[in-house]
Formats: structure tokens, sequence, C-alpha cells
């Protein structure tokens, strides 16, 4: 039940996590969805403020074409002036002529000599040839040919009229204004304006310099931003005119990172319960062991102090002495045993003891009480290796692990156990020739309550692990295990020099 109960609580818990991912995925999906549809709205007002600057575009040519017409007629009636005799018509040519209160004009003659000049902003001699840099500034537009007959006896050179050069300058700070409030309208979203080719740039913003000071940098840039998003048509007159190329803004790329974070998170999050749960259900069991322990102890007091008292009557009864010392050996043992039991939960007392004389008196115990088919060797590789050690709590591992041994060879095989030291520790193997075990299980059967005997609680083990490491600061493992072959236990105890 308690098992299941923990499933039920895993797999709740993976589930909850799955659904805030996705959940936290599709708003992050629907935030840059939504901040594409306002880019795509800004887009919109973008192509109809460049609607509007195109007709004041359109406007302004045709301000130009009309005054070009009044240079034409300005220089009609300045020909028909050298051909004409009637007075009225040259009074009212001559009227034409000086109507010109706005458009900047240089006469000349063939030869370039300045004869007369009009609306000029700055002061220029007549009789002298026209300054290089002021034909330079008049040569925009192609200078009109006055003809008397068939002969050019005047060029007439023209520029833009002041009202058209004010308005000019208006239209192009319009359009620099328009292209900085069109890029700050942008919010937090980096953004280039191209023309059509999208290799002239006309506008960009929220764009380190950094990131955008080169060709080759801004090149990458907006490649990089046609990857990331579709760029938008802006059109004019139904044909497109320029792109915009957009990034993620700040927030949606910081989002990017949050399912990957919360996901860390609530990993860290399970194995932290699963942790916590696991330590919960560990010190159950150590209360339950060390519960059962005590009250097994307690249960042995009673039929150990009898046969104890059984022993001396057999003494008085003369019994073979080798018989009574025998069953006096299994009563030290059985007292022995129950007082390790009393031990288990409180913190054991170690003293320096001969690991040696501790092992040959559990061997030389097991040997006369197991079957002659199991032959025991120990090879101590040093007459004495001292450690600090609980000598019952000892006695009961080595008792244990070589049980163990001694089952997995079936009743039938040998048994080694080498003792040696290195610089911190006595090293102690115990090695059988029996049915060995398989390497995915080394740590399982250490676990409390795995075993592979029919009525085995699969305490044994536990237990020595934890004598071992809690009790001794040492450490019990699977050396090596083959199977078929036999398995190596190596128990590692440190040593006090």
């Amino acid at each position: 039940m308690t098992s299941r109960i923990k499933y039920i609580i895993f797999f709740s818990a993976i589930l909850i996590i799955a659904a805030i991912f996705l959940l936290l995925n599709r708003t992050i999906r629907d935030i840059k969805h939504e901040e594409r549809k306002q880019v795509l709205l800004w887009a919109e007002a973008i192509q109809k403020r460049n609607a509007l600057v195109e007709h004041s575009a359109q406007v302004f040519n045709r301000l130009k074409e009309d005054e070009r017409r009044k240079i034409d007629i300005w220089s009609e009636a300045q020909h028909l002036v050298l051909q004409e005799n009637n007075s009225h018509f040259l009074s009212y040519l001559l009227k034409i002529i000086s109507s010109n209160k706005n458009i900047p004009i240089i006469l000349t003659d063939v030869n370039g000599v300045v004869i007369s000049t009009a609306n000029l902003n700055f002061d220029l001699a007549l009789n002298q040839t026209m300054p290089p840099g002021v034909k330079t500034e008049f040569s925009k537009y192609e200078p009109i040919a006055i003809k008397y007959g068939n002969k050019v006896i005047n060029y007439l050179y023209y520029s833009d009229s002041h009202l058209f050069s004010e308005l000019q300058v208006i239209m192009n700070n319009m359009i620099a204004s328009f292209l900085d409030e069109v890029v700050q309208n942008s919010a937090s979203v980096p953004v280039v304006i191209t023309c059509m080719d999208t290799l002239q740039i006309v506008a960009y913003g929220n764009i380190k310099e950094s990131e955008f000071n080169t060709p080759e940098k801004q090149k990458a840039k907006i490649a990089e931003m046609a990857e990331s998003n579709q760029p938008i048509p802006i059109l004019l007159n139904g044909d497109i005119s320029h792109y915009i190329f957009y990034e993620n803004s700040t927030l949606i790329n910081r989002l990017r990172y949050y399912p990957a974070l919360f996901l860390l998170v609530s990993v860290l999050l399970l194995v932290l319960a699963y942790m916590m749960y696991y330590n919960l259900r560990k010190n159950e069991q150590t209360q339950l062991l060390v519960g059962m322990s005590k009250e097994t102890a307690h249960q042995l007091g009673t039929p150990i102090s009898s046969l104890m008292a059984w022993i001396e009557l057999l003494k008085l009864e003369h019994v073979k002495p080798e018989i009574t010392d025998e069953i006096d050996k299994d009563v030290q043992r059985l007292q022995t045993i129950a007082d390790r039991f009393s031990k288990i939960g409180a913190k054991p007392t170690l003293a320096l003891e001969n690991v040696n004389e501790i092992i040959e008196n559990v061997v030389s115990y097991l040997r006369l009480r197991t079957s002659s088919s199991v032959h025991f060797h120990v090879n101590a590789l040093q007459a004495h290796i001292v450690a600090p050690v609980n000598a019952p709590l000892f006695e009961w591992v080595i008792e244990n692990v070589v049980k163990n041994a001694i089952d997995a060879m079936q009743g039938k095989g040998s048994l080694w156990i080498t003792l040696s030291t290195n610089k911190t520790c006595a090293v102690i193997d115990i090695t059988d020739d029996g049915k060995g075990i398989a390497r995915k299980k080394f740590k399982t059967i250490f676990t409390a309550g795995y075993t592979t005997k029919p009525r085995g609680w699969g305490l044994g083990l536990s237990l020595a692990k934890r004598i071992i490491g809690e009790y001794h600061g040492g450490k019990i493992f699977v050396k090596s295990s083959e199977i078929g072959k036999g398995t190596t236990m190596r128990i590692m105890l440190p040593i006090k020099n």
C-alpha cells in the first residue's frame, strides 16, 4: 500500500510538472504571437504614414514641374522681348519677366558672362564669368537657351525656388522624424527597416551598436532576424517598397529559458522529495529494526537463563565435560547474540581489538557447527591487526557474511578469509566459490528486506552495512563476483596508528 501511494504521488507530481511546463510553453507562444500582431499593426501604421510621405513627395514633384513651366514661360517671354516691336505686348512680356519674385535665376551670354540676376540669396557681380561654385549650384537643372532668330544669344540658369527649398527641408525633416518615430515606437523589439532589396538600411532601433557597426555585422544581423521571424513587407500602391525585420523582445528571450529552468527546479524538488521520503522510510525501517532487535534480546533472555541452569544440572549429573563445554559455548553464543540485539539502536563503545583474534574465534565456532564439506582458510598477512571495534557487533558481521557465503555454496565448497592492511584501513576479504551475484545486485543485497532465501527477512547485510558504516566508520561492499564461480566481499575498517 505504501509503495502504491509512493508511485501515485510520484506520477501525480510528474503530471503537474508536465502540465505547468506545457502551460508555460503555450504562454510564451501566445506572447510571441501577440508580439507579432503588434508589429504587424505597427507595420500597417508605417505603411499608412509611408503613403502620406509618398503623397507629399508627389506634391513636391508637381510643384517642381510647375516651377519648370514658369521658367519656360519666363524664358519664352525673354525671347519674345528680343523679337517683338509692339509696345503693348512688350509691356506685357516685361511684366511676366518682372513677376518672378521667388525662383533664383542667372542670365548669361553664350560665353558664360553674367548679364543679369534675380532672387539670389547672395551677391553676384555682373559682367563677369559665372564662378565655378555658382555654376555647379545652378547646374542641377539644364540651362535654357534663349535664341534670337536661330542663334543662341543667352543661357538662363535657374535653381529651386526659395519656397520649394524651404518646403524640401521641411519634407526631409519630416521623413527623418518619421523614421525616428518608427524606430522608437518599436518598443523593446529590435527592428531594422530596409529597402525592397533588403540591402539598403533605412533605419534601425533597439540594437547594440557593437552588433551593427559594420556591413558584415549588419548583413549577419538581418539574416538572423529573417530566420527568427518572417520579415513584414511594407506596400505602397500595391508594390513592396520596404521590409521590416525584427527579433523577439527581451521578454521573450528571457522567457525562452524559463521552461528549462522550471524543469530543472522541478527535478531538483522531486529528487529532494524522494530523498526526504527515502530517509523517512529508512528511519521507519531503522526504528522497526531497533524495536525488533530489543524485543528479540528481551525474549532470548528467559530461555538463555534456563539453559544456563540446565547446564549446571548436567554438570552435577556428571555428564561428559566435552558435551557440557560445547553446550556452554552455544549458550554463551546465544548470550552474545542477545547482547548484540540489545545494543542495536544505541551508539556502541569502540575499543582497540586484535581483528585477527576476533575472526579466528568466529571461524573456530562456525567450523564445528558447519558441514565438513565446507573448508575454511584463514590467511593473515600480518600477525596482529589492531583496530577500534565493538567486538560483539563486529563478530556478528563476520558471522553473518560467512553464513551467507556458506549458503551461497549450498553447504559445500571452500571459503577463504584474507586479512591485510593499507595505510589507513584493515582489509578483510571473504571469498567463496558459490553461485555468485549479478553485478546489478551488488548494491541491492544491502537493502533492508532484500533476500533470496525462502524464509529470510533480508536484514543481515543491511544491519552489517550499518554496523560497519555508521558505527565503525568503515565500508562493506561486493569487491567482485561472477555467476557460477563465487563472490568476494570486502570489509574495510579504519585503523588507529
